[in-house]
C-alpha cells in the first residue's frame, strides 16, 4: 500500500470511529501527496459535512466532480448537502438525477432516489415522493442503513407492509440503531400494536443514548445557556406560561415517560399543567401555565445541522410544544 492510500484508508476509518478532527489530518496529508485526487477531495467534504460545515464539504465535493465528472459518490454527497443542510432543492435535485445518470448498482441507484424522495417530500409533493418510493431497488445492498432508509421513505408514504420488511431487516443488520427501532415503533402503533409500538420506542431510546453524540456536540452547561436564550425569545403570550416553572435539561426522556407513551424522539416536553390558580388540569387546552418543562439536548441536537443553529432550533420546538399546550394563545 503507498502512503497516499494509507492516509485515505486510515481517514476513513477515523471517520467511523468519530475522530474527525484526526480524519482531517490524514484527509489533508493524502491531499498534499496528490493535489488532484477526487478521493481525498470527497473525505474532506465529508468532514466537514459532519462537522456542521455544509458550504467547506460542498466544496469539496465540487472539486472532487470537476476532477472526475462520474463519480457518484462525490455528487450523491453534494447532494446531500444541497437538500439537506442548505435547502437548495433544485440544484439538489439536478446533481442527483446526474448521479443517476451515472450510477451502477442497487446501493448508488437506492442511495440517489432516497435523496429525490427527501427533496420532493421537503416540497410538500407526498404522491411525488410516493412514486419514487415505489421505485426504491429491493436490495440485498452492501450499506446495511439503506434498509432503514427505504422502510422510513416507506412509512411515510403509507406502504406500511414495505416500510415493516425493510425495518426488519435494518434491525438485525444494523444491531443498536435508535432510528430503526423508531421507525419499527411506529409502524407498530400505525397498525395498533401499542404494547409493541412501546417495546420498539424503549429500545430506539436504550440504543439513542448509546449513540455517539455528534462532534460540534455542546456541554450541558452551554446547553443550558442556548435554553435561557430561547426561552427569552419566546413570544410574550407563551413566555408567561411557563414564568417561574422548573426547566430540566436532560439528554433524552426516561424509560418511565416513554412507557407511558411519550415520544423518545420529543424535543421538549411541557408538564404539571396548571390553572390560573395553580391547581392540576389534566387535559390540554384548559390549562393556563405549566409548572415543568423538559428539554432534551440529544433531541433537539437530532434536528440541527450544527451547534449555531441549536438555539433557534430550540426556540422553534419551544413554540411548537407550547402553541400545542396552550392552542388558545398559538399564532394565528
Amino acid at each position: 500500500m503507498d502512503q497516499f492510500t494509507a492516509h485515505l484508508d486510515r481517514g476513513w476509518d477515523l471517520v467511523s470511529r468519530g475522530d474527525y478532527a484526526g480524519a482531517l489530518i490524514s484527509a489533508q496529508k493524502s491531499l498534499e501527496l496528490d493535489a488532484e485526487s477526487p478521493e481525498a477531495h470527497n473525505l474532506l467534504g465529508f468532514i466537514h459535512q459532519a462537522e456542521g460545515r455544509a458550504e467547506d464539504a460542498l466544496d469539496h465535493y465540487r472539486q472532487a466532480i470537476a476532477i472526475d465528472e462520474t463519480y457518484v459518490e462525490a455528487m450523491l454527497n453534494a447532494a446531500e448537502v444541497l437538500i439537506h443542510s442548505l435547502r437548495d432543492l433544485d440544484n439538489g435535485l439536478a446533481m442527483v438525477d446526474e448521479a443517476l445518470d451515472f450510477a451502477e448498482g442497487d446501493d448508488e441507484v437506492a442511495d440517489g432516489l432516497l435523496l429525490r424522495f427527501d427533496a420532493i417530500m421537503q416540497q410538500g409533493d407526498r404522491d411525488g415522493a410516493a412514486a419514487v418510493a415505489a421505485k426504491l431497488p429491493a436490495g440485498p445492498f452492501e450499506n446495511a442503513q439503506l434498509d432503514f432508509m427505504i422502510g422510513r421513505a416507506k412509512f411515510e408514504t403509507g406502504d406500511l407492509d414495505g416500510a415493516e420488511k425493510h425495518l426488519e431487516l435494518a434491525v438485525k443488520r444494523e444491531g443498536q440503531s435508535g432510528d430503526a427501532f423508531y421507525y419499527q415503533g411506529l409502524v407498530r402503533e400505525a397498525r395498533g400494536d401499542l404494547r409493541g409500538a412501546t417495546l420498539a420506542f424503549l429500545q430506539a431510546r436504550e440504543a439513542d443514548l448509546n449513540a455517539p453524540k455528534p462532534p460540534w456536540s455542546l456541554s450541558a452547561v452551554n446547553f443550558e445557556r442556548r435554553v435561557q436564550n430561547a426561552v427569552r425569545k419566546l413570544p410574550t403570550a407563551l413566555a408567561e406560561t411557563i414564568d417561574g416553572a422548573l426547566v430540566v435539561v436532560s439528554d433524552i426522556p426516561g424509560p418511565e415517560v416513554v412507557a407511558e407513551g411519550v415520544d423518545p424522539h420529543i424535543g421538549v416536553l411541557i408538564d404539571d399543567l396548571q390553572d390560573a390558580g395553580g391547581q392540576p388540569v389534566a387535559v390540554e387546552g384548559q390549562a393556563e401555565r405549566a409548572g415543568r418543562v423538559f428539554v432534551y439536548q440529544r433531541n433537539v441536537e437530532r434536528w440541527a445541522d450544527n451547534a449555531s443553529e441549536l438555539e433557534d432550533e430550540i426556540l422553534k420546538t419551544l413554540e411548537h410544544e407550547l402553541s400545542v399546550t396552550f392552542p388558545q394563545l398559538a399564532p394565528k
